[in-house]
């Protein structure tokens, strides 16, 4: 009673009893409209809405995801768009509650719960976001103490509790919608998805702010990834914007989990920062040594440079302008370096031909032919390419009728002839099969060597054995020859036999073709074949196809009776020699190396001669031609000393020369490190650079990886249509031998310099930890723009290396006006995806 006033009256129990009850209703009411998202009026939770968007702009951004208006997955563009009615956001409303799951083949992606906009105020808000942030620091305290199972333990914690704490709080938003992105296992945990920035479309929690709203994809065309299904969690609306010719080919709409449509990237890269060179060396440091056992007495040129920063970067990129050089279009620095061929003393051995590259790397951008178009997909390109292209009419009137090429309308086609074999390529290689059954196109042969390819015929068809051909020719008169290979989707290379070395390790080919390519393998001593003898793999074999073989003109005779006394004199055997037929109007002479030094050591004649045990049969880059002959491995733990498994078991396993003594390139022993390796890729280009990357793959054939390891991106993508190009850079451990034991290719290569290929050559360059590795050396923005120059327009560059190196490429493409698809940031680890445009500037350099 003293809670009232005294002089009121004194009420009756029934009335004390009525107010008691209607108390405790009242109350009951209050929890249930807490508790219930269905009772909470729509205009409270747009505003509540509206309160976390604008709590969510002030706060600092750690890393982010970068998604650009047109991003592709599979073949469907996908565009963040937030589209839902009132109504929709309340009939939705309670699947926008509930904990959002997507299961792939790899893992399970757990974003927490995704949560519409409720009630809760600024510290219900609070205390979730906190909620997320403490159960994230256990995560990692768990991690690092407990190894796997307490990492599973704590993250399955710190689910419980943001479940929990969201309830508590009334489910209102948190302040970040939160994901991690895992390419290897397909999950997404911790990584802030912010608002748009620039020409980028970022997906923030103010995407999300309509209840209700659901992931909606218009596929172009038909692609394994728009074929999931509808599901129940809430995520945000994503509408289609594309060019003309896609949007006649959208089918009807299908609905993705966000976690499926969103680009799902790596956070935990597997990067080499506790890793040297383990007990590979690297080419720059063979062949430094080879130079200095030979006693050379001039000094490479440094190329040290002070890396420039971005905003160096983007001052210098601020006017771009096209080269001026007479190559127009087809540009290549090192092999257009027309001050520095004026200056050559003889180019009795193709000196011309070969790379010079200029002091300064250029960073002009190369114009493309006026009317070039995407270029026709495999295997459609093999057979025709587009004229405008490749403008060159040259080659098809002077090889016409050895069915070369020919000019249709506007294609030009390929026959699939060649000088050696007019009536197809396919015919011809099935008769070096017949000639020597053992040859086993794609089993024992797999990676063979085409020199003076032309364009690239006999390789392009070895795709139809399932053998792997690096075609090489120089640009000479025969204009456009390896443009026109690669074109066609077939891998070549600009380069000449002359007088450096290739830039490929020792041993390595299984076999070597040359069909009349005009190269005096007999003069000089023989060097030029013994350079094919470097390449060969002991038991490997010589394929000659020319006119000597079958031929009885003077000329022909004499080269013949040379090549016989110089094969034997390297003991080379004899294994078939064919003539031609009427039909066939070809004659093949097949060789092969020795296998052992048996015959070496019984020679009676010791011209050519061996090489000293000092010179090694590795050192390839910028080394000088030798007349002698490396004697063939004997230890059987030595490379070399027997033939690799057949294909394609020799894929997927380790060599048999690299043991656990060894200390691979990530720290692991030899043969652990390749299998993790191998594992890695294969993850990441299952779980993210097929689904999650929104590259249409039906439109990639030509790949190069800038800077592989053991060639696990290239064994991950062996299923696609694609080939890869693995580049080994001269800085970095030598592991070009073990990509080519395993039945792949690549090259050795400078990324300071220019490659030896045309301009507009691959549709998508993969960059793991490249940039920041050259930054000791030479600048960024010139290897951008070399980058710009190899790359097809609408072609895709794939950037994975540390976060300030990202920033920095990521500035220069912008300005390039490249389309920055994706870019993805966590623990000073970051990745990039964007795709080059048409754009080209319209002013050019002065010389």
């Amino acid at each position: 009673m003293a809670l009232f006033d005294r002089n009121q009256r004194q009420r009756s129990p029934f009335c004390s009893t009525a107010t008691f009850v209607a108390f405790a209703a009242l109350c009951l009411l209050g929890l249930w409209v807490a508790s219930s998202p269905e009772a909470v009026p729509a205009a409270m939770s747009l505003a509540s809405s509206e309160k976390a968007a604008a709590r969510a702009d002030v706060k600092e951004e750690d890393s982010s995801i970068d998604a650009t208006n047109t991003v592709k997955q599979g073949s469907a563009n996908v565009v963040a768009e937030t589209t839902a009615s009132a109504g929709d956001a309340r009939g939705d409303q309670a699947s926008s509650s509930r904990d959002q799951t997507f299961d792939d083949e790899n893992g399970r992606t757990e974003g927490g719960e995704l949560v519409k906009p409720g009630s809760g105020g600024g510290d219900t808000d609070a205390a979730a976001g906190k909620g997320a942030e403490e159960a994230a620091a256990e995560t990692d305290a768990s991690k690092d103490a407990g190894g796997l199972d307490a990492k599973e333990s704590a993250e399955q914690a710190a689910a419980t509790d943001a479940k929990e704490r969201g309830a508590v709080a009334g489910r209102g938003t948190p302040k970040n919608l939160t994901f991690e992105f895992d390419d290897e296992n397909g999950k997404m945990d911790g990584v802030d998805l912010v608002k748009d920035d620039g020409n980028k479309t970022r997906i923030s929690e103010e995407s999300a702010k309509v209840e209700g709203a659901a992931l909606t994809v218009k596929p172009v065309g038909k692609s394994a990834a728009a074929a999931a299904t509808d599901t129940d969690a809430a995520s945000t609306t994503a509408s289609t914007t594309s060019s003309d010719e896609e949007k006649r080919q959208d089918g009807g709409e299908q609905r993705l989990p966000a976690a499926e449509a969103l680009p799902t990237v790596q956070a935990e890269l597997l990067t080499e920062r506790a890793a040297q060179n383990g007990s590979f060396t690297t080419q720059a440091a063979e062949s430094t040594e080879e130079k200095k056992n030979r006693a050379e007495t001039k000094k490479k040129k440094g190329k040290k440079k002070a890396a420039g920063g971005a905003a160096s970067a983007a001052s210098a990129a601020s006017a771009w302008k096209l080269c001026n050089s007479s190559a127009g279009a087809d540009y290549i620095p090192c092999l257009d370096n027309e001050a520095a061929i004026k200056k050559l003393k003889t180019d009795k051995h193709y000196e011309h031909r070969e790379r010079h590259c200029p002091g300064e790397a250029p960073t002009c951008l190369v114009p493309a032919p006026p009317e070039y178009r995407d270029p026709i997909r495999w295997p459609h390109s093999r057979d025709k390419i587009w004229y405008h292209n490749v403008p060159h009419t040259g080659l098809a009137e002077y090889k016409g009728h050895q069915n070369w090429v020919k000019v249709s309308g506007g294609h030009l086609t390929f026959p699939g002839g060649g000088t050696q074999f007019k009536h197809g390529a396919l015919r011809y290689i099935d008769l070096i099969q017949g000639a020597l059954p053992a040859v086993a196109w794609g089993r024992r042969s797999r990676v063979v060597l085409d020199v003076g390819c032309g364009v690239a015929s006999f390789g392009g068809y070895l795709f139809d054995r399932d053998a792997l051909t690096m075609s090489l020719a120089p640009k000479d008169e025969h204009e456009a020859q390896v443009q026109f290979a690669l074109e066609r989707g077939i891998p070549a290379i600009s380069a000449v036999m002359g007088t450096q070395r290739l830039p490929f390790p020792g041993g390595v080919f299984d076999v070597v073709h040359c069909a009349r390519c005009r190269v005096p393998w007999h003069i000089d001593g023989g060097m030029l074949l013994l350079e094919l003898n470097r390449l060969l793999r002991p038991g490997g074999v010589f394929v000659w196809s020319a006119t000597p073989v079958y031929q009885k003109l003077p000329d022909d005779v004499e080269i013949w009776d040379e090549m016989v006394k110089l094969t034997e004199a390297m003991c080379w055997e004899m294994l078939t020699r064919t003539k031609h037929t009427v039909d066939d109007q070809v004659g093949v002479a097949i060789f092969r190396k020795p296998e052992n030094n048996g015959c070496y050591d019984k020679r009676t004649q010791k011209e050519p001669a061996l090489c000293e045990p000092s010179d090694d049969p590795n050192a390839a880059w910028n080394i000088k031609l030798r007349a002698c002959m490396h004697r063939v491995p004997e230890d059987p733990s030595v490379r070399g000393a027997r033939w690799p498994e057949l294909w394609p078991a020799r894929l997927g396993k380790a060599p048999y020369w690299l043991d656990s003594s060894q200390t691979g390139v990530y720290g692991k022993p030899a043969p652990e490190d390749f299998a993790a390796d191998l594992a890695h890729w294969r993850k990441v280009v299952r779980s993210s650079y097929l689904a999650g990357m929104g590259i249409d793959w039906k439109t990639v054939r030509n790949v190069m990886d800038m800077r592989a390891v053991y060639g696990g991106l290239a064994a991950a993508l062996r299923e696609m249509k694609v080939w890869v190009m693995n580049v080994v850079t001269i800085d970095s451990p030598d592991t070009l031998p073990v990509i080519y034991e395993r039945g792949l290719f690549g090259i050795y290569h400078d990324w300071c310099e220019s490659f030896s290929t045309y301009p507009r050559s691959y549709d998508l360059l993969h960059a793991d930890h490249l940039f920041s590795k050259l930054k000791p050396r030479c600048k960024v923005l010139p290897v951008v723009v070399e980058v710009d120059r190899i790359l097809r327009p609408n072609g895709k560059l794939i950037v994975r290396d540390d976060k300030a190196t990202v920033d920095e490429i990521q500035s220069v493409v912008r300005s390039l006006q490249w389309e920055v698809r994706m870019t993805v940031s966590k623990n000073k680890e970051a990745m990039l995806c964007a795709r080059k445009t048409t754009w080209r500037p319209t002013e050019v350099e002065t010389r």
